[in-house]
């Protein structure tokens, strides 16, 4: 289990088990999430995470199904491709009666489905009688609800709670209340189908007669509420598996389509797409990629950004919503416990119990500081990919209030770099997306003091100003287009000058409060090369560095190379593997003429996702050197699914395929375009640029790819530059 206790003044996760010992099960739909076992329990057992979760509090802590008291033996268990339905097959132990065999092992089938779907999990339980006798079998199922919030599940120890009520029968329904200390009453109601013989507070029986070819449907619902009156939901099982699986299919149209050659590449790009609709949510602003389960299940403006970005040439719909969702919270007003100041973007949005009353400062925090320059960048890159200007008009004011807040609040110093400092007494010390405490330090490893100017994020802010001048230019308003732009080039200027680091070959990853670099080889340095502020001959020696050993370990580039201070392949940010991290440095590289460097990043990954169950790209993974015969080493408690690691393929493929649209233009482009050596050939179907469509057949040959446009709909240019 995990659990923050403080450093100081920081939030840091605590590890007692690995999550990799149980790997879990995970569904999510909307709001609600759930974590199962591999017989499709829910288990009180230890401190684990294992729960039916909806807005971030556990309204089920215990579903366990016993036959005869005794659990299933487990014979398969699969989460269809699409992440909606877990299914989950066994079969019965065998069962004594006075010490003798009364049913032998086997004999009964049982399968589960599960589905998660209107804020409620929905279970069919099918039990078939294989033997050649009749048989009486006792089905117990045994439930609990903790209302405990998630930041209790990760370990916070709170003063107080509120009040659980006893468990009550109404009808065919089990309920489980809670009022909480924020005046919310939360309620968990399990209802049977057919109802049971035997009713328990905390548990219902079945009393089953089966002959020999007999087939017995049993369902289990359990609806999480907020609030005294329950929801009106789907009639049954049938209904809310027919709903879900709609909305699914609703949520892939108008998104461009991706087949391979190799059948393990397929496999990994519709694990990809399915993890990010699963972890997508229709807001009232439309669709946002919640960051990860189970930790993380909510709104990010970071990594929401980055998932946009990553997937925008292949899908727009998902930038518009998130740009939307961040507009509408970005913060009006200076609010120091909150880390907030007119113009910024949120970090991170939660709604249990401890965020609103405030026993942990999440539940509107703008802790963050590359948000900023990356929503304002993300408006900019879906002009160039939609040229939505209706769109992009009512998202101005944003975007000014955006860049206002860069040259404001952002750079408080006014020396033309953008530096974090916290303001509130219990949000995050380290505001870059590496936020772990120690994530920040000096060649010695000593721990940079705050102000400190990460150089990713002024390479963010570079590309703010660079977008911000192409909108400006879009909307009129052609004077403040020259002013971004000068100030864009006064900042590459003196971002050379300062954090060019020789001896490393690398930028240095910020500057302290002093100004003093910090020189540490770190993959930060990579994402200059994404947004183009690094000069060419810097990126040239960067795509040699990351090659050598100390960073490439065969399966990706470590976050900090080998032989630095405070370098640990173990630990979160000082020394693994993240996969967008790694998507956004081949997407660098690429961009400075170094495919063959970016497609060996993504040649990486693939052999990693060999040995990820479900080919799942986790958050991250251990930075261990890649060893023949043995798969990549596991973080014992990173997320899976993350959305920005599910939607890293996409970056990496439009890397290699140096794939560029520019929408205002009709354009679309191709330069130099690469295909991994395990990859023939890859289709690219229904791509929209504006009222047209294209579909693209590139095939892989000894010293360069050829391109076959096979249909095309409405005015667009292809253009292909080897």
């Amino acid at each position: 289990m995990t659990g923050p206790i403080r450093i100081g003044d920081e939030w840091y996760v605590t590890v007692a088990a690995a999550r990799a010992d149980n790997n879990p099960y995970v569904l999510k739909s909307d709001d609600s999430f759930a974590l199962f076992d591999r017989v499709g329990d829910i288990r009180a057992w230890g401190e684990g995470e294992q729960g039916l979760y909806h807005r971030d509090t556990r309204y089920l802590s215990r579903m366990e199904l016993l036959v005869d008291g005794l659990r299933p033996m487990f014979l398969g268990a699969t989460v269809k491709e699409r992440n909606n339905l877990l299914i989950v097959e066994a079969m019965n132990p065998d069962l004594l009666a006075d010490g003798a065999l009364r049913v032998p092992k086997g004999e009964i089938h049982l399968f589960r489905a599960k589905l998660l779907w209107d804020d409620a999990c929905w279970e069919h339980l099918r039990l078939t009688h294989h033997g050649l006798e009749a048989v009486d079998l006792e089905l117990t199922l045994q439930f609990d609800a903790d209302f405990r919030d998630l930041f209790e599940v990760r370990g916070t120890a709170r003063a107080q709670r509120g009040t659980a009520h006893p468990p009550r029968r109404q009808g065919d329904t089990l309920e489980f209340a809670y009022d909480g200390l924020d005046g919310l009453r939360r309620t968990s109601r399990v209802t049977l189908q057919p109802s049971p013989d035997t009713w328990g507070e905390r548990e219902v029986r079945y009393r089953l007669h089966l002959t020999p070819g007999a087939e017995l449907h049993l369902y289990c619902t359990v609806a999480c509420d907020v609030g005294e009156t329950p929801r009106t939901r789907a009639p049954g099982y049938d209904a809310a598996f027919r709903a879900n699986a709609q909305a699914r299919e609703h949520q892939a149209r108008g998104a461009g389509r991706i087949r391979s050659s190799n059948p393990l590449v397929e496999r990994w790009l519709e694990r990809s797409v399915a993890d990010v609709a699963m972890l997508t949510t229709e807001l009232p602003t439309g669709p946002y990629p919640y960051a990860g389960v189970p930790w993380y299940s909510t709104t990010f403006g970071r990594d929401g950004l980055i998932t946009a970005r990553e997937l925008l040439w292949l899908d727009p719909a998902l930038a518009r919503g998130v740009l939307e969702c961040l507009a509408a919270s970005q913060a009006t007003a200076v609010d120091d416990e909150r880390d907030a100041e007119p113009g910024k973007i949120l970090h991170e949005a939660r709604q249990c119990e401890m965020a609103r009353t405030r026993e942990v400062p999440f539940e509107r925090y703008y802790g963050t500081i590359d948000a900023t320059p990356l929503f304002v960048a993300l408006a900019g890159a879906y002009w160039r990919r939609t040229a939505d200007l209706a769109f992009v008009r009512r998202l101005w004011p944003h975007v000014l209030a955006a860049l206002q807040w860069i040259d404001r609040w952002g750079d408080r110093d006014g020396d033309g770099f953008v530096e974090y400092a916290r303001r509130s007494s219990r949000g995050l010390a380290q505001q870059g997306w590496k936020d772990s405490h120690d994530s920040v330090f000096h060649a010695d490893g000593r721990l940079a003091e705050a102000p400190i100017a990460l150089c990713e994020v002024q390479a963010y802010v570079y590309e703010a100003k660079r977008y911000g001048a192409e909108l400006a230019a879009a909307l009129g308003e052609s004077t403040l287009a020259q002013q971004l732009e000068d100030q864009a080039a006064t900042l590459r200027r003196a971002f050379h000058a300062r954090f060019w680091c020789e001896e490393l070959g690398l930028y240095a990853i910020a500057l302290d409060g002093d100004k003093a670099p910090c020189r540490v080889a770190t993959s930060n340095a990579g994402h200059t090369m994404w947004t183009g502020i690094a000069a060419p001959e810097h990126a040239a020696r960067m795509a040699q560095r990351f090659g050598e050993p100390d960073f490439w370990t065969g399966w990706g580039i470590r976050t900090v190379a080998a032989g630095q201070a405070r370098y640990n392949p173990m630990s979160y940010h000082n020394g693994s593997i993240w996969p967008h991290d790694n998507a956004l440095v081949a997407m660098g590289l690429a961009r400075y003429g170094h495919t063959d460097a970016a497609t060996r990043v993504m040649d990486g990954l693939f052999e990693a996702t060999l040995h990820f169950a479900q080919h799942r790209m986790p958050e991250l993974f251990c930075g261990f050197h890649r060893r023949d015969g043995e798969g990549p080493t596991l973080y014992p408690v990173a997320c899976a699914p993350q959305a920005w690691s599910a939607a890293a393929v996409f970056g990496m493929l439009q890397a290699n395929l140096g794939l560029e649209i520019d929408a205002p233009a009709g354009v679309l482009s191709l330069r130099s375009p690469r295909l991994p050596s395990f990859i023939d050939w890859l289709a690219l179907h229904d791509l929209r640029v504006g009222e047209a469509s294209v579909d693209l057949l590139l095939r892989r040959y000894d010293r360069d790819v050829g391109v076959q446009i096979t249909r095309k709909d409405g005015p667009l240019e292809v253009r292909v530059a080897v």
